[in-house]
């Protein structure tokens, strides 16, 4: 991932943008000078225009051999019959919805969840959120479906709002479809969100690293990069996971591809590649991502 470092030199500050890259199994970082004596604004500037330029490596993170059988997946899934579709379409959203709700705490099995969504059964023993969790993820997933623009603020909010809807404590209620007014903790994580002011700023820079290179980067590596940065930022006081398991699958379904799932069982793992990103790594979360999706297409 980016960040900027600061060397003083006398009583200047030098500012560059710094990408840490893991190569051949050793860290490697690239560097951009950004200027000196910046203000705030400038340096924003400086900054979103450098990570472009130390971005452009990223599409090195698949092999020819891995685009093509990807490529291979785009084809194979124009090729599926219509007869199938509502079929397939249950399938893969039950499965995901039971995953994705599951990664965060969610008790609901396979079943009870496919029951809840498709049939209205409400399980005997389950807690209203737990329910209005796999009701939400199912209207999301269908909002994310039908949603024809590009992916922006508006957008990923409105995720978030019916991601949460009916689920949050109430005192927090104020704060759904809005980006988060409190300080956020990632239980297990050894790092800290950025603080709630900073938010705005730290999407408007991903929105706009999404936007200039959503035309120059394979989908798949484009979704990895912007699903670790997003999660990092972890814009919202709940459902940041589950939204951003959407926007991952927003990119890949926009682009022709087949849409990934991350199982439950693989969470760990999962955990694991999100913090390597974060460390300059992406490499791992990318290669997670090709091998579900080969393994389940």
């Amino acid at each position: 991932m980016t960040y900027t470092e600061v060397q003083r030199k006398g009583s200047k500050k030098y500012y560059y943008r710094v990408k840490s890259v893991r190569e051949n199994g050793k860290v490697k970082k690239a560097r951009k000078y950004l200027g000196k004596g910046l203000s705030k604004d400038e340096l924003r500037k400086r900054e979103e225009e450098a990570d472009i330029l130390l971005g452009s490596s990223l599409n090195r993170l698949l092999s020819s051999a891995e685009i093509k059988s990807l490529e291979e997946l785009k084809r194979a899934q124009v090729k599926q019959p219509k007869v199938t579709q509502q079929n397939r379409y249950e399938r893969f959203l039950a499965q995901f919805t039971y995953d994705s709700n599951a990664i965060e705490g969610n008790t609901l099995s396979l079943q009870e969840t496919a029951a809840i969504i498709f049939e209205n059964i409400t399980p005997k023993g389950k807690t209203p959120r737990e329910v209005n969790e796999a009701i939400n993820h199912r209207k999301a997933f269908d909002y994310m479906l039908s949603y024809k623009g590009e992916i922006d603020k508006k957008f990923i909010c409105n995720i978030q709002r019916i991601i949460i809807t009916n689920t949050l404590k109430k005192e927090l209620e104020n704060q759904t479809g809005t980006y988060r007014e409190v300080q956020v903790f990632i239980r297990g994580a050894n790092f800290v969100p950025p603080k709630p002011e900073e938010v705005p700023r730290e999407m408007r820079k991903l929105l706009y690293w999404q936007k200039r290179n959503s035309k120059k980067l394979h989908p798949l590596i484009l979704a990895a990069y912007f699903h670790a940065a997003f999660e990092s930022v972890h814009p919202f006081v709940d459902g940041n996971g589950r939204t951003g398991r959407l926007l991952i699958n927003f990119t890949l379904h926009r682009n022709g591809y087949p849409m990934v799932n991350v199982p439950n069982a693989e969470k760990l793992e999962y955990y694991e590649c999100l913090e390597e990103a974060r460390k300059g790594n992406l490499r791992r979360l990318v290669k997670f991502f090709y091998g579900l999706l080969m393994s389940t297409n």
